[in-house]
Formats: structure tokens, C-alpha cells, sequence
């Protein structure tokens, strides 16, 4: 036996902790035999933990709402919802790469504690009421912890599954982290009036210490996780991925971005039925619950033409709320803006459809199938896809910030929302006349190229 050969059998060095050398999800056997019941546990405590995640990424929706006493004005208490957007999406590019850098059950344990530090804080700036508006904004960032959780999540889950069944895991994974908006602003009204403002910090702290023991005693780590940030960096030099970051802005950002401008947005333009804001977790619940039916009509429709049409149906939701905001009309604003944030859901699961089909397409283009040059082509679509997606998950979560800064800043300015509803209104023509352009356009195709051809 060569160096070589011994190099290659020898059995790798043991790590500490709970580290799995030998993982082979795409072989059948080991899948049946082995891989599923440690796939399906990890997956488990996955989307416990990023559900908490979710939960105090945007708490602070329901917590804005009930700081009257502290004499802020609505633009300064929407700097406070934004901010955690704001964080969270800068924090999505690194939480990608965190699982292959230090294992996907050590980071999940690290990361479900983190949460602790967002909820500990809201305790205690809520329990002084000296407690100043730049400390509240400080605070509130750091609820951006929460907002990271989903890429390290979505990035550790992929290790575990075949492909062929990665799509069912990533969807169940993504539908528990986005209902964590939902149950936050069901929650937390009914926690808040019996035990007070600072029982909706206090109140998460035993469940992200049992997520985070969960995931301690319940989960592993890969050795064949690899980060790739050169691939990335690769990713962010493509036309396509800016184009889609453009669409999952309009999509997904705004799926999060009105799920929690909603509590605050009934508040300040309908005090009247300020009690009502008990209502606005039906919002995300209703977004969360919709996004598969956006992937499910884009396997059978194309998610390019789903798009398309959908970003249609937001331009109409959006002056549909406009009118009922002007009418004073609050059940056809509420039923609007519930379809609103619908049809975001519906974006959320047609755009990110889209992303592995687009770069599968650019990759065999002109590329005889059957061939193995054909297979080569498409596994390097599916790695490009890949590094997109990380990408354009972090730049168009976003999207939360712009929607609730745009509210915050058009009520102060004017005193009402509908210069932000006409700015939202003409940015999702934008994205209806780009999915056009650049995925459905058949006319001057030879001069301009598009994909209408690969419906994407």
C-alpha cells in the first residue's frame, strides 16, 4: 500500500463532542438505515430553535405597540421595529458559513443562547421607565440575533438531507421559523396583560434554555459541512443574483416587513380600534401558511410566471389598502392588508423556487443532456444556486427595514402611510416589469436574452 492509498483508508481523527465522520445522505441504504432518524431528529431541534429566533427577532412589533408611557413619537417607534430587520439581515451572511466553521449542532446551541441576550435586555429596559430612547434602540437591535437564526439554520438543514428530499426539509424548516411571528403577536398580548411589559422578554428565556439544551443533547455535527464564502463572493458578482435580491426584497422582506409594521400600523392610523392589534398575528400566520402554495403553483406554473402575476396582485393589494386608509374603512383595511401580506407569502415561496432553476438553466445552457459534460454542468448550477441563495436571502430580508422606516418616515412627514403605500406600489411594479424582462420576455430575446425559454 502506497502513502497515498493509506492516506485515503485511514480512519479520520475522532473530534469531541457529538461529530458524525461518516455521512452519506444521497446512499440509500445508509438513508434508510441510518441517516433519516439522525436527519429527522436534527431537523426537530432545528426549527425549535430558529422558531424562538424568529419569535424575538420581531417581539419587539408587539412591544412597540404598548410603550405609551413612554411619550414616543409613531416614526421613533417604528426606528425601533426596524432596527431589528436591520440587524438580522447583516447577520445572515456570516450565520451561513457558522455551521461548516463550527458544527451545526455547536452553533445551534450557541446561537439559541444568544437569544437570551435580546430577551433579558427587553426586561429590563421596559422594568426602568428612565430608561432612555437610545438604550431602547440599542436594545432592540440586538433582537437581530434572532434574525440570523434562519441562515445557519437553513444552511445546517441542507447538510443533513438528500437532494431529493432537501425541498420538503428546508420547507418545514423555513414554515417553523415564519409562523415564530404569528405565535409571538398571539403570545405576547395576553403574557403582557397578565403579567406586564416585561414578562414578553422574560417569558421566552426557559424555552431558549430548553431549545438550546435540546440541540446540546439532541443534535451533531458534520465533518463534511463545508463553508464556501469564495463561492459567495463568486455568487455576488452575477447579474442574476442581484436581480433575484431585487424580487426577495419584494417578496420575503415584505412578508416580514408588514408582519411587524401590522400591531404598530393599526395603532397609529386607527386608535379607535387600537385594541385590535391583538389580531395582527392572523397576518404572518396566514403568510406563513400560504408560502408552500407559492412553491406548489411554481412546480406546475413556473415560479417566474407565479411571480409575475403575484407582484400584480401586491400592486392592487397595496392600493386597496391605501383606499380603505383613506376611507377610514378599518375591516377593508384589515382584510387588505391580510391579503397583502398573503400574497407576500405567496412571493416568498414562487421567488425562492426560482433561484436553483435559474442558475440550473444558465448552466446547461447549450449543453447536450446525457452527456457528462451535461451532469458536470448541473452540478455546477446547483452549487451556484447554492452560494445565490445564502446571498439573497440576507439582501432581501432587507426588505423589513425599507417597509417599516418607509411607514415611519411618510407618517411623520405627512401623517399618514400612503406616500410609503405609493413608493411600496411603484417598487413592486419594478420587480412585475423585471420578472417580466428578464424571465418571460420572448420579444428581442436574441438582442436582450432572457430565460422566458427555461421557465424558471
Amino acid at each position: 500500500m502506497t502513502a497515498t492509498q493509506a492516506a485515503r483508508t485511514a480512519p479520520e481523527v475522532p473530534r469531541k463532542g457529538r461529530w458524525i465522520g461518516d455521512w452519506r445522505p444521497d446512499d440509500p441504504v445508509f438513508w434508510e438505515s441510518t441517516g433519516k432518524k439522525v436527519a429527522r431528529r436534527n431537523l426537530a431541534f432545528s426549527i425549535l430553535a430558529e422558531h424562538l429566533g424568529f419569535t424575538l427577532w420581531t417581539v419587539w412589533s408587539i412591544v412597540s405597540v404598548k410603550l405609551g408611557a413612554y411619550k414616543f413619537s409613531t416614526d421613533q417607534l417604528f426606528w425601533i421595529v426596524s432596527l431589528p430587520n436591520l440587524v438580522g439581515s447583516a447577520l445572515r451572511i456570516p450565520y451561513t458559513f457558522a455551521p461548516a466553521r463550527f458544527g451545526g449542532r455547536n452553533w445551534t446551541v450557541v446561537s439559541a443562547m444568544l437569544l437570551l441576550v435580546p430577551a433579558v435586555l427587553l426586561a429590563v429596559a421596559v422594568n426602568d421607565p428612565g430608561t432612555p430612547y437610545w438604550a431602547f434602540l440599542l436594545i432592540a437591535a440586538t433582537a437581530g440575533l434572532g434574525g440570523g437564526n434562519f441562515a445557519s439554520s437553513m444552511a445546517n438543514i441542507t447538510y443533513f438531507f438528500p437532494q431529493n428530499r432537501q425541498g420538503a426539509a428546508l420547507g418545514l424548516n423555513a414554515a417553523g421559523g415564519n409562523i415564530g411571528v404569528s405565535s409571538v403577536q398571539l403570545l405576547m398580548p395576553l403574557v403582557i396583560a397578565g403579567f406586564g411589559l416585561a414578562a414578553a422578554g422574560l417569558f421566552w428565556v426557559p424555552f431558549v434554555l430548553a431549545a438550546a439544551a435540546g440541540a446540546y443533547f439532541c443534535m451533531d455535527n458534520l465533518t463534511s459541512a463545508k463553508a464556501e464564502p469564495r463561492e459567495m463572493a463568486k455568487a455576488a458578482g452575477r447579474a442574476q443574483t442581484w436581480i433575484m435580491s431585487v424580487l426577495y426584497i419584494g417578496t420575503f422582506g415584505s412578508f416580514i416587513g408588514y408582519s411587524t409594521a401590522f400591531p404598530l400600523l393599526i395603532k397609529s392610523q386607527f386608535p379607535e380600534h387600537a385594541a385590535l392589534t391583538s389580531l395582527a398575528f392572523l397576518g404572518p400566520l396566514v403568510g406563513s401558511l400560504i408560502r408552500p402554495v407559492g412553491g406548489w403553483l411554481s412546480d406546475r406554473l413556473g415560479g417566474a410566471s407565479v411571480t409575475f402575476w403575484n407582484f400584480a396582485a401586491m400592486i392592487a393589494s397595496v392600493l386597496l389598502v391605501w383606499q380603505a386608509m383613506s376611507a377610514r374603512n378599518f375591516v377593508l383595511f384589515f382584510a387588505a392588508f391580510m391579503l397583502l401580506i398573503g400574497t407576500a407569502g405567496v412571493g416568498n415561496g414562487s421567488t425562492y423556487r426560482m433561484i436553483p432553476a435559474i442558475f440550473r438553466a444558465k448552466a446547461v445552457a447549450g449543453v447536450e443532456p446525457g452527456t457528462p459534460a451535461y451532469e458536470e454542468a448541473l452540478a455546477t448550477g446547483k452549487r451556484d444556486a447554492s452560494a445565490a441563495i445564502g446571498f439573497i436571502s440576507a439582501v432581501g430580508a432587507f426588505g423589513g427595514f425599507f417597509i417599516n422606516r418607509g411607514f415611519g418616515s411618510s407618517i411623520s412627514a405627512t401623517g399618514g402611510a400612503g406616500a410609503a403605500l405609493a413608493a411600496f406600489a411603484a417598487f413592486y411594479a419594478v420587480c412585475f416589469a423585471l420578472t417580466w424582462f428578464c424571465y418571460m420576455r420572448t420579444l428581442g430575446a436574441k438582442s436582450a436574452p432572457s430565460l422566458a425559454a427555461a421557465r424558471v
